[in-house]
């Protein structure tokens, strides 16, 4: 019998990208195992019940994950986060805060000429080859959010005849 060799290459992505979603069997996981896993959150936030750490993960940060921990530092939920429904809540007039509360870290952050505030990219899953874009103004409100289409969708084509 022939046994097949393991690229240690390929072994290592296929480690990779299946540790960056929570666990499967989330409830009850302490802290420490959480971390061995994710590796360390963005954010830790306190909440009403205890903690929610935020984990930006994935392939160019597809995914950002919240998982809540109660008080005795044990996993209740996760949630990712990066998903259409929350997309629609970002209105103008909101405060980076609430954006950062919602969504968590940026893929990418821009700025803007003349000093008129930032950009901020959201890279998530979807059919289409999209990002959902927030503009942030010098006041750090949302002055307009909605839908654009990442770099590495454009096809070299379209930079010789727009």
């Amino acid at each position: 019998m022939r046994i097949a060799h393991v690229s240690p290459m390929l072994l290592l992505v296929l480690t990779a990208c299946s540790s960056y979603a929570p666990p499967a069997d989330l409830k009850g996981v302490d802290r420490e195992a959480l971390l061995a896993r994710m590796g360390p959150p963005d954010r830790e936030r306190q909440t009403a019940t205890g903690k929610r750490l935020e984990f930006s993960k994935g392939p160019m940060g597809h995914h950002t994950w919240f998982v809540y921990l109660d008080a005795a530092g044990r996993a209740t939920r996760a949630e990712q986060v990066l998903t259409e429904p929350n997309f629609h809540h970002i209105a103008p007039g909101m405060t980076q805060d609430e954006v950062r509360e919602r969504l968590g870290r940026p893929s990418e952050t821009q700025g803007l000429g003349r000093s008129r505030g930032v950009v901020w990219s959201y890279r998530y899953e979807n059919h289409f080859c999209q990002w959902f874009q927030v503009e942030i103004s010098q006041e750090q409100t949302v002055r307009s959010a909605g839908y654009g289409e990442p770099p590495e969708c454009r096809r070299e084509d379209e930079f010789l005849f727009p």
